[in-house]
């Protein structure tokens, strides 16, 4: 069952994304170590396309990637 549209904001919001309003339903997020920008284009109680949902999954990846410090290996 795909998520919906208020969930994915939710998980952005809480890995540090910013967003603004672009015309109409669009929202625009960044976070500021990605250079990609998401768009959601759709109300908060609809269901995310599967599209938008691999694009989320694969900027919180990236983030976490770019958090964790690298182990020093001796």
């Amino acid at each position: 069952m795909p998520r919906k549209i208020r969930e994915i904001k939710k998980l952005l919001l809480k890995a540090g994304f910013d967003h603004w309003q672009g015309k109409g339903s669009h929202q625009i997020w960044k976070h500021p170590h990605l250079k990609e920008k998401i768009v959601i284009a759709k109300k908060d109680g609809a269901d995310a396309p599967s599209y938008l949902e691999k694009q989320v999954d694969r900027a919180l990846r990236q983030i976490g990637e770019n958090e964790n410090p690298e182990e020093i290996k001796e």
